[in-house]
């Protein structure tokens, strides 16, 4: 009776053309890469399609914790397909599991042992564009993770009739980006040669793959960028736009400042394709430099890869962050203090420094400062003993006794407003990231001001949203405070500035009159939702394409969501709406603070229109300046190397126009800066003196 079985089925595979082929596996190394290839030979048709191609996918995998995998297939002409990324959580095993496009559920949405027939995670049609389906075909299975060893027991492949086929974009709304590495694998580093199109006729046209490319034609430097979204199927990419010569070439794109570093940054932790942008709006609106960026849709070697947001790479320029441009050559005076970019963020001992304190909530964790701008390999001795003498400069006022005085306390080193924005952005949006890495800072050198400032923003794809990252990003009512991010035993320690910060009753009520001064614009429910409203008619086409590609709905993909996932694009972003709105409305009862009906803008400067006449001088320069009621006020001089040069007045002067001498007279030539200090606000003038 068996033998009869067989041979139906035998009679069935020929009479619907199937072909399938087994093999054996072997063990899965822990925390590692794993291959297994198997020979396909004797295909017929040889060429595969979607008449005649790959049509199913099946493994047997005994493993512990199957979350720690992600499981791909390559095919003869290096093709990948992403079949699983990271799923079943603390399950165990993949007992029977096939991957094939006609199924109904989801691979995502499935439980270990996944015994049965899911659909993948990545179009597995991908595949049948047309090549030689003979060939060695490779199971790429990475382990992600320590101590779960496992083994593949068996994995095969079937060919037939009706096969899935890869996706082809014809048109879209949104710009269209062609890159061609001419049949080279992107790696991580170094970038690789290749060729980008960027096809956009403007705003509310029709972009079509046979429009010529009117955006950018030319030569680029491409490679994968990022940390763990590196690890994403969809992968974020780099790209270093370049001349005939290979060399970076300032280009303008979109209309934006000319420059030759951009980034691809990929929605596959984002499923409503707008937690980066709106972050960078709000800062944007706020006053502040935030990267431009570009929702399109993209295409690499002719294939496929869905939605993405093409931006601008964080760089000191003077259409990015304008600081000034420090040479090797400039060691000394005014030239060595700045400008400068550096950041929190993953760290190594030669891209580094380390604080000479502690979090004062975690005194056991270090801190470490990465170098942004000059490059690690090269800013000068000189320039490092500077910066990492500033930011010691700054931690040691805003960690004595004297932290919340205007002269003696933090406010010497630090643009408060742009800490203020900077908190307020990262907290409404609840960003897990935002206070322990991809946390920027820049300073320009003392005679540009000089302070150093928070930002720009950076990586808000884990922002927005319920993360199963301790109680504070997992609470489900909108609360928690996402700057005491050490409390969470984070992978990359906090400076816990804000902590400290937050202990000032000055910097709390300007923080509180700042925020409720959004409220009633940037932060208005209204003007997001308008803002949400536009992104999703904007791409209402294309993310049907998108989850066509990456059948990422309804999973936990990427940060590790708490509660129901939507199942459709309309539910995420209805979900975002409602998340959003529960978070301002636990901000506004929760916020501390007073504001007095006082703006930020109306804090930081009380004193008028400030005059410093004449200037430059090498006399007497007159210093006027006028006030709305008596307060006690503070004025002094500093040199642009940080130094108190004197002190020119202090104590209680009344309401209206006051006129103040500065003796100029035994001065060096140069650029001091005076600070005005009183009990609602301060200013900065600058008085150049010359021989």
């Amino acid at each position: 009776m068996r033998n009869i079985f067989v041979v139906i089925a035998l009679l069935l595979a020929v009479q619907s053309g199937a072909q399938t082929y087994n093999s054996t596996g072997g063990t899965i190394i822990d925390n590692s890469p794993n291959s297994f290839t198997q020979t396909v030979s004797g295909l017929t048709p040889t060429s595969i399609d979607s008449a005649h191609g790959l049509v199913e996918v099946c493994i047997d995998i005994t493993h512990t914790y199957d979350a720690d995998l992600e499981i791909s297939l390559v095919s003869p002409d290096g093709t990948t397909i992403n079949l699983l990324s990271r799923v079943g959580g603390g399950g165990d095993n993949f007992t029977g599991t096939c991957l094939n496009q006609s199924a109904t559920t989801s691979i995502g949405s499935g439980s270990a042992p996944f015994t049965g027939t899911y659909k993948p995670m990545e179009n597995i049609g991908e595949v049948n564009n047309g090549q030689n389906g003979n060939g060695v075909w490779t199971l790429q299975v990475d382990d992600t993770w320590a101590q779960d060893m496992g083994v593949l027991n068996s994995w095969s492949l079937t060919f037939g009739p009706g096969a899935p086929y890869p996706f082809s974009l014809d048109s879209s709304e949104l710009p269209i980006v062609i890159i061609d590495t001419y049949g080279q694998t992107i790696p991580d580093e170094p970038k690789v040669n290749g060729n980008m199109k960027i096809i956009y006729n403007g705003v509310g046209m029709i972009n079509y793959i046979t429009d010529p490319a009117n955006e950018y034609d030319g030569k680029v430097g491409v490679e994968i960028r990022g940390a763990s979204s590196a690890n994403y199927p969809q992968k974020p990419y780099a790209i270093e736009t370049r001349d005939i010569f290979d060399a970076d070439s300032n280009v303008s794109v979109f209309g934006w400042p000319s420059e030759s570093d951009w980034v691809l940054i990929s929605h596959y932790n984002d499923k409503s394709f707008m937690r980066n942008p709106l972050a960078y709006r709000i800062f944007h609106g706020m006053g502040h430099y935030s990267s431009r960026y570009q929702l399109c849709e993209v295409i690499i070697n002719g294939v496929y890869q869905g939605i993405y947001m093409f931006g601008e790479k964080i760089k000191r320029d003077n259409g990015r962050v304008d600081i000034a441009k420090l040479d090797s050559t400039e060691n000394t005076g005014d030239d060595v203090t700045g400008g400068y970019i550096f950041k929190t963020d993953y760290w190594d001992w030669n891209d580094s420094w380390q604080s000479n304190y502690s979090p004062i909530d975690h005194t056991n964790y270090d801190i470490h400062f990465v170098y942004h701008y000059p490059k690690p390999d090269r800013i000068t001795l000189a320039q490092q003993t500077y910066l990492q003498a500033y930011v010691d400069s700054f931690e040691t006022a805003l960690y004595g006794n004297n932290f919340d005085d205007p002269i003696l306390g933090y406010r010497a080193y630090i643009d408060v407003a742009s800490f203020i924005d900077y908190l307020i952005i990262n907290e409404v949006s609840r960003n897990n990231d935002g206070f322990k890495k991809s946390r920027y800072y820049h300073k320009d050198k003392y005679s540009n001001g000089g302070l150093m400032k928070a930002g720009p923003l950076w990586d808000f794809d884990w922002a927005w949203k319920n993360i199963n990252e301790c109680s504070i990003f997992a609470a489900t009512d909108g609360s928690g405070w996402a700057h005491n991010i050490n409390d969470c035993s984070p992978d990359v320690n906090s400076p816990g500035w804000y902590v400290r910060l937050m202990q000032d009753t000055v910097f709390v009520n300007e923080v509180k009159c700042r925020y409720e001064t959004l409220r009633t614009s940037l932060l208005d429910t209204t003007f997001i939702n308008t803002y949400i409203d536009s992104v999703v008619q904007l791409v209402s086409n294309a993310q049907d394409r998108h989850y066509t590609k990456w059948t990422t709905l309804g999973i936990n993909v990427g940060a590790p969501e708490v509660g129901p996932i939507p199942t459709t694009f309309q539910g995420e972003v209805d979900a975002f709406k409602d998340w959003i709105a529960l978070r301002l409305d636990w901000l506004d009862n929760n916020l501390p603070g007073t504001c007095h009906g006082l703006s930020v803008n109306d804090m930081s400067n009380t004193f008028g229109q400030v005059k410093v006449y004449p200037n430059p001088t090498n006399d007497l320069a007159q210093l006027a300046f006028t006030l709305e009621e008596q307060e006690t006020v503070t004025i002094q001089l500093w040199s642009v190397d940080g130094r108190k040069v004197a002190e020119v007045y202090r104590g209680q002067l009344g309401a209206g126009q006051h006129t103040l001498p500065i003796n100029a007279r035994a001065l060096a030539q140069g650029t001091y800066l005076i600070h005005l200090v009183g009990d609602h606000g301060y200013f900065t003038s600058k008085m150049l003196v010359k021989q």
